[in-house]
């Protein structure tokens, strides 16, 4: 008897749903707080503790309807057979349009292509209420609605420029891969990840926002002089228009080698009380370079993608699988879907793990700023930035440990408290 992986993966899909909703119940509750925790008395101010509140309950709300909305489609997909029957549908079209149905590459751009078209019109709801009502409600969403769409336009038609030749190089892959298909499928995706680490911050993200050299002055110069005390090899400085989207605000850096780049959101500076505040972050930030973090992180995700490689090419000729969620043909793009599906709990463990040494990681970037003598300024840089971006001042420990990759505030507070504390 075939092992029946379709109900299987669907019983798990729904058990995932139970486990989550019951975490994000305690969340809510957490939420629902009416004081602060203990340690932010004080440091909080209760105007922004309210605002905090009202922001973070319309957004737990809105997640319960999301996700009651989300498991409902994708179980139904799943179960009443809607992939294979959409699969030979996108043949169907194919052949009207007199094209060959034979062509895997073609039937897989076809079928992608309604996939990316559903996909558009279910989300479409969900963010333009989570855009036009929750963010705008809470004064964060900057956007006109003509922003919106011409931002997911640019999206659609990237996806129709890059995808295709990704989709068709996997595929050709696969069927000529022989017994070292996973080494070529990690390979490819290696070489495709630095190429587009390479690319998307000179040529795709300019597309959708301005960025600008940091002007001369104080704060350029001290984030400048940090850099070179840590022989960080800083070769631009950018500052991103983030306000002509939304008041959140970020840092982030990019580049390899010996050409790194700095950028910096125009909310942050506008957001933090002084330079210091802002090199702080910025010294948070040159911490995960310094410690190895980011090339701590790259090597996992290299391992972990060639290990699922691996599993794949274990099943990707399974008929039982196909047969499983009603298909009667082996196609490469459908078989690694599947194959995704039935890796389900292993995937929520590793989230799980990368997201306890993403926690650590980042209390070893903040002791690292601490240690460069801007504990003082971090602790409050990451106080405002908590209080601006309106973050939960209240969690549930097991929801934070779950999904958390950033420990909470309170939590990073004591950590930069602790050292001061034993001293005295």
């Amino acid at each position: 008897m075939a092992f029946p992986y379709m109900e299987a993966v669907v019983g798990f899909m729904i058990i995932v749903y139970v486990f989550e909703t019951y975490l994000d119940l305690r969340q809510h509750a957490a939420l629902k707080l009416p004081t602060l925790p203990k340690p932010l008395m004080g440091v909080i101010s209760q105007e922004k503790f309210k605002k905090s509140r009202a922001y973070s309950l319309d957004k737990s709300h809105f997640h319960f309807v999301h996700e009651f909305v989300t498991i409902l489609m994708d179980s139904a997909i799943l179960y009443f057979g809607i992939l294979p029957w959409f699969w030979k549908r996108s043949g169907d079209l194919l052949v009207h349009v007199g094209l060959n149905a034979e062509n895997e590459i073609l039937h897989t751009l076809a079928f992608l292509a309604g996939v990316m078209f559903w996909s558009q019109v279910t989300d479409l709801p969900f963010s333009l209420y989570s855009t036009f009502v929750i963010e705008s409600r809470h004064g964060f969403n900057k956007q006109t609605i003509w922003l919106f769409f011409r931002d997911m336009i640019k999206g659609i038609v990237l996806a129709i420029v890059i995808g295709p030749p990704i989709v068709a190089a996997i595929i050709v892959i696969v069927q000529k891969g022989g017994p070292y298909l996973a080494i070529y499928l990690w390979a490819f995706m290696l070489v495709l990840s630095l190429v587009m680490m390479t690319l998307y911050p000179i040529l795709i993200a300019p597309l959708f926002n301005k960025f600008t050299p940091l002007p001369d002055g104080e704060l350029r110069v001290k984030i400048e002089n940090l850099a070179s005390s840590l022989k960080f090899p800083l070769k631009k400085l950018f500052v991103i228009d983030g306000s002509t989207r939304s008041n959140h605000s970020n840092a982030y850096m990019y580049g390899f080698f010996n050409n790194k780049r700095i950028v910096l959101y125009d909310t942050l500076i506008q957001q933090c009380k002084n330079d210091k505040e802002v090199v702080a972050v910025i010294a948070h930030e040159l911490g995960h370079w310094k410690l190895n973090h980011t090339m701590y992180s790259f090597i996992a995700v290299q391992i972990l993608t060639l290990l699922q490689f691996g599993g794949y090419t274990l099943v990707r000729n399974s008929k039982d699988l196909f047969q499983s969620f009603g298909f009667d043909t082996q196609p490469v793009l459908i078989g690694l879907i599947l194959f995704q599906h039935t890796v389900i709990p292993l995937q929520h463990l590793v989230s799980f793990v990368l997201n306890l040494v993403s926690r650590a990681f980042e209390f070893q970037a903040d002791a690292f700023a601490k240690k460069l003598g801007y504990g003082s300024a971090l602790r409050a840089g990451l106080v405002k930035l908590q209080e601006e971006n309106l973050s939960a001042m209240n969690t549930d420990p097991w929801y934070s440990a779950y999904h958390y990759s950033h420990p909470p505030l309170v939590e990073r507070l004591a950590a930069i408290d602790e050292p001061d504390k034993k001293a005295d």
